[in-house]
């Protein structure tokens, strides 16, 4: 079995071998598909860096600085920060791609970094959980959402996402580390070092080793993705079904339908085939080892986290573009294009003794905004 380890990048979301040795994660013969790998990663993270810090900054000025607060705008401005303290430090992930995985930062920086990407992971997930399960609750009970439905309610949710974001964060911080490159002395690498120890032979250190990392790559697959998936997905579900039993409600939205779909799929998209490939990087390299699936996951993980990382630009643009109509959207200035894209609205109910934000009825007409 070839000696390999995860892939030596900034963040603490790739896998590592069951070797967990301080190596590259492509040997010689992978080189030239490394090369063009590694160019495509720098195109992706320096456009993601662009993209995600202006965006992002854009978003946090105008729902932190410029807007009411509301409860949508204190959900987006969170979602905003996590990504875009994520995109500020993807200057390092370049440098450390471009000096062919190289950490010339120190120690801090690598469990430091390593920490903001498995926060901005947890942080912007659960964030847009709490958006579906609010969206959700407008929708089938929108007089107790009046009731209940507060800004400083959204800002202790808020924070208890942040909080748990931070426990399920601490691992990274903790088994991230830097140590010499295998192959080469003089190149440093950051990584997970599961077991605190550079003995890779002893059995004991090497089934602690393994364990660690097998818990720390399903814990995250499930925690991750799996079961904040399975509920945004359940809130939707009772949003479409609900709206198609209320005629009402299917008359304020014009197309809700396309807008769920499109954030369900844009989450799924980003993230689905990089949790999958870790899970299949984590048998390959502890359980059953296959020529196949090295050549898969050596080409498959950089793509996919290029993939994952976009997902931290995009949100900016799903608020601007899925509010109303592309033109009218051309015609107004960002700011008035956020606005509108985060604003809460009062309206009348059908029976015209309730009023309610728009939750229900901007909620499904203006945006759903949320992936």
């Amino acid at each position: 079995m070839k000696t390999v380890m995860e892939m030596n990048n900034i963040t603490s979301i790739y896998p590592t071998d069951a070797s967990g040795n301080n190596v590259s994660f492509y040997v010689d013969e992978y080189a030239g598909l490394r090369q063009s790998l590694n160019i495509m990663s720098l195109i992706v993270y320096c456009l993601d860096f662009v993209l995600g810090v202006l965006g992002n900054g854009v978003v946090i000025w105008v729902t932190g600085f410029k807007m009411k607060k509301t409860v949508n705008t204190i959900w987006f401005l969170n979602l905003a920060v996590a990504d875009f303290l994520f995109t500020a430090f993807l200057p390092l992930s370049v440098t450390y791609t471009a000096l062919d995985f190289h950490w010339p930062f120190g120690k801090f920086m690598c469990k430091l970094t390593g920490t903001l990407s498995s926060l901005n992971i947890f942080a912007s997930v659960y964030i847009l959980v709490v958006i579906s399960v609010d969206r959700c609750v407008s929708v089938v009970w929108p007089i107790w959402t009046q009731n209940h439905r507060s800004v400083r309610t959204a800002s202790c949710v808020s924070l208890g996402v942040w909080v748990l974001a931070l426990i399920f964060s601490t691992p990274a911080f903790v088994f991230r580390t830097t140590g010499s490159s295998y192959h080469h002395e003089d190149v440093i690498n950051c990584f997970n070092n599961f077991a605190f120890s550079e003995d890779y032979k002893t059995p004991a250190v090497q089934q602690l080793r393994q364990f660690r990392h097998q818990a720390m790559t399903i814990t995250r697959f499930l925690l991750g993705f799996v079961v904040p998936f399975t509920v945004i997905v359940s809130c939707y579900a009772v949003i479409i079904h609900r709206i198609r039993r209320n005629r009402t409600l299917a008359s304020h939205s014009s197309r809700p339908f396309k807008i769920i779909a499109a954030i369900i799929t844009t989450f799924f998209l980003c993230w689905a085939p990089y949790q999958i490939l870790t899970i299949l990087a984590l048998v390959n390299y502890q359980i059953y080892h296959s020529e196949t699936l090295d050549h898969v996951i050596t080409i498959g993980i950089p793509i996919a986290t290029s993939l994952a990382f976009l997902n931290s630009c995009l949100n900016p643009l799903l608020y601007v573009f899925m509010g109303q109509d592309f033109k009218d959207k051309v015609r107004k200035s960002i700011l008035n294009v956020l606005e509108t894209a985060f604003q809460e609205e009062v309206s009348s109910s059908p029976t015209g003794t309730q009023s309610m934000d728009t939750s229900q009825g901007k909620e499904m007409t203006n945006l759903n905004t949320e992936a």
